[in-house]
């Protein structure tokens, strides 16, 4: 539709090599762009509600349309090619969040997890290739591009599951980011590896497809390693002295929309460059963003770049699974799905040890090994610029493409396997017998969170003993190390309940997380034991009424008292003076009150709000009255 290719595609070519362009019409545009929205709009929420994640949804999204792209003879890898600066973006956002001495404080997991990691896994790789046959030099080119993983699908996902600041996701960043800054030296060393007759092969690709653009295309080695230094010590000097007095100077424009451009051309122009001598465009990215990782305009280019940065995620994505070439995997089903397996299978092992060498534990020691298991889009780079160069054949090159690319593919289920599985098993570990109670005391607090916590120390400062129950190990290990009295036990427990002095208690404040889990205790103690106070936190209004319904009398919206402290320093700000802002506080206090205390009479549990006749039309009445009086005092005025 878009660009053909006279030859088959090779995924690191120049672009501009065995290219046929020809000017795109605007419905041809128009409807390649809708095919590929309309794929992730319908793919990645289902993904995301079954619990797969976006990125299988776009990868599910990728294979479905790919029948649809071959009709319309789309050259999906030149679109890949463009879809990968969605990596690149990353890798400068990513450098954002790091200062150089971040950077520094992190060598020792760089190079020891980092470092174990390629080492172990490209011996390991290397071996089996060539037990079963394959030359050496052959084999260590395919272990040196498969023992790379995927920076894109790893990070985005440790994002989305909020993984990303436990140990086993600050563990694969560093091996992901010590794997990006290897791509240099691997591209460097993939050449030294060529077959016999590459210089004539070179010769005559160079005859066929024109000269490419590159700094340092037939120069000596020691020649490339000088302009690659000093195109790397540019970016380094504009970062430091060059992108903020440009960013000063566009900012007194005034337009977001040049900030942007802006902030997209500074990108680009560091990926053109670093490009030009041979040099991954994501390190280059990487490094300019760690630069200016203390600058004044950090959270405005993160906020600026972050939409283009998933867009082309998404894209980069949905090529994989379009590209698969499925002819050549079915006809090759057995061995391909094996070796996948086998090289999932053998990373994790290796990762797995690693991570317990280097003091990763549990759940993080498996997150570590399941979530670096694939191999990744730099797989496509090396195996592209190994067939170009003559390293590995045409066929063993496509049969590794599709290994790489099922291994991302299988990815999300790895993620889903450790959710599933392993989180669930070692939750199960982290149980532990309740404690035995020696002493009950008139007061028993659930819980002893940030809210819980609260309730606790300002009871024991004013000279109450109380019994404080919590069911999370890791909290009361941690609390007991600062001295606190504290006891392990679920509160949902009748018997555990009883053996803290349920029976004779006066006060229980449930301070437990969990909306069922707060309701439960609070209607078994309210029927159970009525002479008992109950004070309830609830999480929202509608977990008031439900409270309310079963039998609680006292019960406090967790963040309710700081939304009114936000409202009376709005009142200050709007020129109120403090008696006066305190006075409409106090007023609006009084106020949510009864219409909390008339709104939970009318409410009826487990019965969906829009059935509830006359709860839904009481608020209707509240909102329409609220309405009268602000249009009533505009008037006024």
């Amino acid at each position: 539709m878009m660009l053909r290719h006279r030859s088959p595609p090779r995924f690191l070519s120049t672009p501009l090599q065995g290219l046929e362009w020809h000017r795109p019409n605007m419905i041809e545009t128009l409807l390649l762009a809708f095919i590929f929205l309309c794929a992730g709009i319908v793919s990645v929420p289902i993904a995301a509600r079954l619990g797969l994640g976006s990125v299988l949804g776009y990868l599910i999204a990728g294979i479905l349309i790919g029948p649809i792209l071959t009709a319309f003879h789309v050259d999906v890898v030149a679109i890949q090619h463009f879809a990968e600066f969605g990596v690149v973006m990353m890798l400068f956002l990513v450098g954002l969040e790091l200062a150089p001495n971040h950077l520094w404080r992190m060598r020792r997991q760089l190079l020891g997890l980092g470092g174990l990691q390629l080492g172990l896994t490209t011996a390991a790789v290397a071996g089996v290739a060539t037990a079963i046959g394959l030359p050496w030099a052959q084999s260590l080119a395919v272990a040196l591009t498969l023992t790379m993983s995927s920076t894109a699908i790893v990070l985005q996902t440790l994002n989305e599951k909020g993984l990303a600041a436990t140990a086993g996701g600050r563990g694969a960043f560093s091996v992901l980011l010590f794997q990006d800054m290897s791509v240099i030296p691997i591209l460097a060393l993939l050449p030294l590896l060529a077959m016999g007759g590459a210089a004539g092969h070179s010769a005559a690709d160079a005859a066929t497809h024109g000269t490419s653009l590159s700094l340092v295309e037939g120069l000596p080695g020691w020649q490339t390693a000088i302009v690659t230094v000093a195109a790397i010590a540019l970016v380094v000097a504009m970062g430091i002295y060059l992108v903020r007095p440009i960013f000063r100077f566009v900012a007194m424009a005034g337009l977001r929309e040049l900030f942007v451009a802006t902030a997209l051309g500074f990108i680009v122009a560091i990926a053109l460059l670093m490009s030009l001598v041979g040099v991954s465009p994501a390190l280059g990215t990487f490094l300019a963003g760690m630069l200016l990782a203390g600058s004044e305009y950090r959270h405005e280019l993160e906020s600026d770049i972050d939409p283009f940065r998933g867009l082309l995620l998404g894209l980069f994505f949905i090529t994989v699974g379009a590209a698969m070439d499925f002819g050549l995997l079915l006809g090759n089903l057995a061995p391909i799905l094996a070796a996948t397996l086998g090289l999932i299978l053998l990373k994790a092992i290796i990762l797995f040890v690693i991570g317990r060498v280097m003091g990763l534990k549990g759940q993080d020691q498996w997150l570590f090994a399941l979530g670096l298991a694939q191999a990744g889009e730099f797989g496509f780079v090396l195996l592209g610029f190994a067939s170009t160069n003559h390293v590995l054949p045409s066929d063993i090159a496509d049969r590794m493409s599709l290994v790489v690319a099922l291994s991302m593919l299988l990815t999300p289920g790895l993620f889903v396997l450790f959710d599933r599985v392993v989180v669930p098993r070692f939750a199960e570990q982290e149980k532990r017998e309740a404690d035995p109670i020696e002493e009950t005391n008139g007061i028993i607090i659930a819980g002893h969170g940030r809210w819980g916590g609260i309730v606790s120390r300002m009871l024991t400062e004013a000279g109450y003993r109380t019994t404080v129950l919590d069911y999370s190990s890791r909290q009361l290990d941690a609390m007991r190390d600062f001295g606190f009295r504290v006891f392990f036990g679920d509160a949902t427990r009748p018997d555990m309940l009883a053996a803290a002095g349920i029976e004779k208690a006066r006060l229980l404040v449930v301070a437990i997380d969990g909306r069922e889990q707060i309701t439960e205790i609070v209607r078994y103690v309210c029927r159970t034991y009525p002479h008992v106070h109950v004070l309830a936190r609830a999480v929202d209004r509608t977990h008031v009424y439900d409270l309310y319904a079963a039998g609680c009398r006292d019960i406090i919206r967790e963040t309710f008292d700081s939304g009114v402290r936000a409202g009376r320093s709005a009142f200050e700000a709007l020129g109120r003076s403090r008696p006066e802002a305190e006075a409409l506080a106090a007023a609006f206090v009084e106020s949510d009150k009864a219409t909390l205390l008339e709104l939970a009479q009318l409410w009826k549990p487990n019965v969906p709000v829009r059935e509830n006749a006359a709860y839904m039309a009481r608020v209707r009445q509240i909102v329409s009255e609220r309405e009268a009086r602000l249009t009533q005092s505009e008037t006024k005025e």
